[in-house]
């Protein structure tokens, strides 16, 4: 399969503090990938980097075989590369459908775009609280909503930045669920998380990274052989 998005020897920097030291991850079209890693070692300045959002320092990010690392966020976006961002941040004064609507595009040309009523079918939790605001949700709801207003774009790759955090263990079921429907339908996923055994179930690679740097890289049946592995470099 041909590579979606390649990052090569990635750099970034907050002010004079350097924080990513030359990050490699490749992801290919059709194929689910992970990010690994405790918190603060560089996760979400990867993605943010990636996506703009955080000006990169050196190295080289490929998406759709053009170089990004220099576009506007906004100019990223619309190829095609969507968030569902730590925290959600879905619009607390828009109703459901006010928030998936807002999102409406068509950036991948899929011949079977995702449209509201798609995504209400995949969410049908949703489509009983279609009038009611973001912050009249539950934390559940809230990132079935994130979620939901991403595939709106139709995107090329989506981005999951701890799309379990905080959630009930049921809740956390009907994500992964979820992911694993959208990767049984071939979209590209990049997921941040820290529950190992259900990653290595649905994603086909792995990067760990630590303190800015990428410190292992491999496939789920190569990371589940090695539980000491995940208590070295993700477990608290």
């Amino acid at each position: 399969m041909a590579a979606l998005l390649e990052v090569e020897q990635l750099t970034c920097a907050y002010g004079s503090s350097q924080v990513l030291f030359g990050i490699d991850l490749c992801i290919e079209s059709g194929a689910v990938a992970t990010l690994l890693g405790r918190n603060g070692m560089g996760k979400t300045t990867t993605v943010r980097a990636i996506l703009g959002l955080t000006p990169a320092t050196g190295g080289s990010v490929r998406f759709l075989g053009e170089r990004i690392e220099r576009l506007a966020p906004d100019k990223i976006a619309r190829m095609g590369l969507a968030v569902v961002p730590e925290g959600r941040m879905i619009f607390p004064n828009l109703s459901v459908a006010e928030n998936l609507l807002a999102f409406a595009a068509h950036r991948n040309a899929s011949r079977d775009p995702w449209t509201f009523d798609r995504v209400l079918d995949l969410f049908p939790a949703l489509a009983t609280r279609l009038r009611n605001r973001g912050n009249q949700l539950s934390g559940g709801e809230q990132q079935m909503l994130a979620i939901g207003r991403a595939l709106m774009t139709n995107p090329h790759l989506l981005v999951l930045d701890e799309a379990t955090e905080g959630l009930a263990p049921l809740v956390r079921e009907d994500i992964w669920r979820c992911l694993s429907t959208l990767h049984q339908q071939g979209q590209s996923i990049l997921v941040i998380d820290k529950y190992v055994q259900r990653l290595v179930q649905l994603a086909s690679h792995h990067t760990i990274i630590e303190r800015g740097l990428v410190v292992w890289q491999g496939d789920s049946p190569t990371l589940a052989a090695d539980p000491g592995l995940w208590h070295r470099y993700i477990g608290v």
